[in-house]
């Protein structure tokens, strides 16, 4: 007799749907055909124990699973479950009448209980396309499939208990979440606050400019100065997510299985801050089965790289795509796949190797030559996609003491709301931009035009700090966010020297 179960193979960050037939025959062997990997192919240990825990048997017959489309590679252990359930019903151990109205998917231990899985999210959406009744899986995992509706999702703790229910013999009630409300509940809580940061009042500035427009930013500065804690900061000055970002960016973590136990719906901007060792799969994605690296985490959020030129020249080149083309391709001989990439880059970087360079107060001990050398190991073109160059100071301690309160998120955060919807309307008939840093050049020329004082302003000062021409786009851009920010429909004088003062790493001479 042949038996069918549907589940699902996860590729990028969407799903396709797999059918499990199991025929049960004359013969004595088992056969898995279907591309499986090892991981797949080992399952018929786990379900035999699985099944025999519970009273059930192993066919002592010729079985052969197919995992169709037969061309497609079938990875992980997420196949056990609807093995399981396709062996009990080919060998007519039991009847499950209602076997072909759902998608099962989890992984067996050897008692029969069910362990969760990675993906779930895309599997849950797939299965809703296809006009699926519902999504059998690990408990674990039911909170996290229910973001999606009209899907009845069955979350169960046993090999026991799916068959129950599929037989009618016990009636599990589907999780049911109120995305909306988890979603928009959870939109304002932010673990870090700008109101806890005393002094640096124009890093803050240059902060929510970048949140405005969506710039990338790179801060210069000694160490203890306040670069990590600025940048942590920075989320919770971002517009909130839309419902649409925020399950684009579920769909990456439940991919990369960073959702956790009973994970739902991300209602915050993720921020990601991976350590100067890490290598370039790891950070663009990538690996035998292809898995997103962490450009794709910190997607429609902030990638945070602290101290800069540590990071190996190699990982820093390879993000230079993905900034422009806000996307990356990983390319295998028989796959290829897109995960998506928008992210805003925040950098921080010690101005020598010791710190102290141009510090107001310390001594810098670097020697001739050093200084400019280890500014190097961070490239040109990196630093082309980087719209503000921020030097920060330490605070002084008069600052660090006052009693005065700091400006809180909140209200930066609606400041930036403000301009991001001046740019919304200035975009909505370029769907591929949404904000000022996302402009190509030719769309620069046409808004952000200045008049003759702004021309000579410019002009000057590209003479005199030594700009190179790459500086002229990046500050237009920045000009028309300030401009936005102070909702002005033209760029002024004083918002083009404000967007000058952001560009030290272009003067010439600027380590000296």
């Amino acid at each position: 007799m042949v038996a069918k179960t549907f589940g699902s193979a996860v590729s990028g960050v969407d799903a396709n749907l797999i059918t499990i037939e199991v025929n049960v025959g004359q013969g004595t062997s088992f056969f898995m055909v279907g591309l499986p990997d090892s991981a797949v192919k080992e399952s018929q240990q786990r379900v035999e124990s699985a099944l025999k825990y519970f009273g059930f048997r192993m066919p002592r017959q010729k079985v052969v699973i197919n995992l169709a489309p037969a061309d497609i590679r079938k990875e992980g252990s997420a196949y056990d479950l609807p093995i399981a359930m396709g062996i009990l019903q080919a060998s007519e151990q039991v009847e499950f009448p209602e076997l072909d109205r759902y998608v099962i998917m989890g992984e067996l231990s050897l008692d029969g209980n069910l362990r969760p899985i990675k993906g779930v999210l895309p599997i849950a959406i797939e299965a809703r396309k296809r006009g699926f009744k519902g999504f059998i899986l690990p408990l674990e995992n039911a909170k996290e499939a229910s973001i999606v509706n009209n899907l009845d999702i069955i979350g169960v703790e046993t090999l026991q208990q799916a068959a129950d229910f599929l037989m009618g013999d016990l009636e599990i009630e589907p999780m049911v979440t109120d995305t909306r409300e988890i979603f928009y509940h959870s939109l304002d809580e932010n673990e870090f606050d700008f109101a806890d940061v005393q002094g640096q009042e124009n890093i803050k500035r240059a902060m929510e400019i970048a949140a405005a427009g969506g710039h990338n930013v790179i801060m210069i500065g000694p160490p203890g100065a306040g670069k990590t804690m600025l940048a942590k900061r920075l989320p919770s000055i971002l517009p909130p997510l839309s419902l649409q970002e925020a399950l684009e960016t579920t769909k990456i973590h439940s991919v990369a299985g960073k959702l956790g136990k009973n994970g739902s719906l991300l209602a915050q901007r993720p921020f990601r801050s991976p350590h100067h060792t890490i290598s370039d799969v790891a950070l663009v994605g990538g690996g035998g089965n292809p898995q997103p690296g962490e450009i794709s985490l910190a997607h429609n959020g902030v990638l945070f790289l602290d101290e800069l030129p540590e990071f190996k020249r190699t990982v820093l080149e390879v993000m230079r795509q993905p900034l422009e083309e806000r996307k990356v391709t990983i390319s295998r001989a028989k796959i290829s796949v897109d995960y998506p990439a928008n992210f805003m880059l925040i950098a921080s970087m010690n101005p020598c190797p010791c710190g102290y360079y141009n510090h107001p107060e310390k001594e810098c001990v670097c020697g001739p030559g050093i200084v400019q050398r280890y500014l190097n190991k961070v490239s040109g073109p990196l630093l082309d996609r980087i719209d503000l160059h921020v030097e920060v100071t330490p605070v002084k301690f008069d600052e660090m003491t006052s009693t005065r309160k700091a400006e809180s998120s909140k209200s930066i955060r609606e400041r930036v709301i403000q301009g991001r919807e001046k740019q919304k309307q200035r975009f909505q008939n370029n769907p591929e931009v949404y904000c000022n840093a996302m402009m190509p050049s030719h769309m620069v020329k046409e808004i952000c035009q200045i008049n003759e004082a702004g021309k000579a302003l410019l002009k000057t000062a590209m003479e005199r700090l030594g700009l190179s021409a790459r500086a002229y786009d990046r500050i237009l851009k920045v000009a028309r966010t300030i401009a936005d920010i102070a909702d002005s429909d033209t760029i002024k004088v004083e918002h083009l020297a404000e967007a000058i003062q952001y560009r030290s790493l272009d003067r010439e001479g600027w380590a000296g």
